[in-house]
């Protein structure tokens, strides 16, 4: 079931999850109840369709050659990690990583736009989905397509485990400062991720909507969270308990499990989709808070289980 939470009548919406759920807090497997709770949003950068001036970096929609291959029908413990790979001979072999990818010319011809550096480039892949301005001044959306099959490396853990960074300055904009100020090194820092995410362009009808997430519905800010699916099936409402990015003031909310992302791994795990633009992205790129969540189970469910 695909939920849109209308929360304009808190009363009504609080007395109906009392009435027909039942709360089931999440435990880890060490007993913990204490999560990670970190956020995402949806950039608009600058860009064109075809190479030229500025726009000198591609981004890429999803190879021909490319194959997903999902063995849930036969492994049900296989249902959310979908293989990916590419065939040589009569042989599935891996996809290439990001540095095979960078280096070699297997993506040529399925670049459908250019942005001004890799660096935003990169970051949009982390983002899962982003706004494009064109030169000709029309805004395009640009959305999760498909991903290389290699598992996402946090960057910013890299910069810190090697002492470049310090913890509180490993945010989005630390990260990019780095960047700017290390350009002889940005390859080596971009590859340490060797996942790979393809794009495919949607039109813009409500500028107020958000990206669709994986449960395939738009995004709401401050009530979408990106899970894992082996633990949160995709459509579940849960209860997230939190702060605020870099404060100790509570954020308690209802939201909705609606998307999935490759740093999101666990079970007390929630990415917050905090919305559109620079003002979202500087909040999202802060949020590194812990966190406790409650499922909210129909009570139906609850009894017949």
């Amino acid at each position: 079931m695909a939920y849109k939470l209308d929360t304009s009548d808190k009363i009504s919406v609080r007395n109906f999850f009392q009435h027909f759920f039942t709360p089931y807090q999440l435990i880890n497997d060490r007993g913990s109840k204490i999560g990670l709770v970190t956020a995402y949003y949806e950039p608009l950068l600058k860009g064109a369709r075809n190479r030229g001036g500025l726009y000198q970096t591609p981004i890429y929609q999803a190879p021909s050659d490319l194959l997903t291959i999902n063995l849930g029908g036969i492994y049900p413990v296989l249902k959310n990690l979908p293989l990916r790979g590419r065939l040589v001979g009569n042989k599935i072999l891996p996809y290439p990583d990001r540095s095979e990818l960078e280096k070699s010319n297997i993506l040529d011809g399925n670049e459908i736009f250019w942005l001004e550096s890799p660096i935003d480039a990169f970051f949009l892949q982390i983002q899962g989905s982003g706004r494009i301005q064109l030169n000709n001044n029309t805004t395009v959306r640009v959305a999760y397509a498909n991903q290389n099959g290699h598992p996402y490396k946090s960057i910013g853990q890299y910069l810190i485990s090697k002492g470049e960074l310090k913890l509180s300055k490993a945010s989005l904009q630390g990260i990019k400062h780095w960047l700017l100020i290390n350009p002889s090194r940005q390859a080596e820092l971009l590859n340490i991720n060797p996942s790979y995410v393809f794009f495919k362009e949607e039109s813009i009808g409500d500028p107020n909507s958000g990206p669709k997430g994986a449960q395939g519905v738009p995004l709401t800010p401050l009530r979408s969270i990106a899970v894992d699916p082996q633990f949160i099936q995709l459509g579940t409402p849960v209860f997230l308990s939190t702060t605020y990015p870099s404060k100790n003031t509570p954020l308690q909310k209802l939201v909705i499990a609606q998307d999935t992302g490759g740093a999101i791994k666990g079970k007390i795990r929630a990415d917050l989709f905090w919305g559109f633009g620079s003002k979202a992205g500087a909040k999202a790129s802060k949020m590194k808070q812990r966190g406790m969540m409650w499922l909210l189970l129909p009570k139906s469910y609850i009894g017949e289980n």
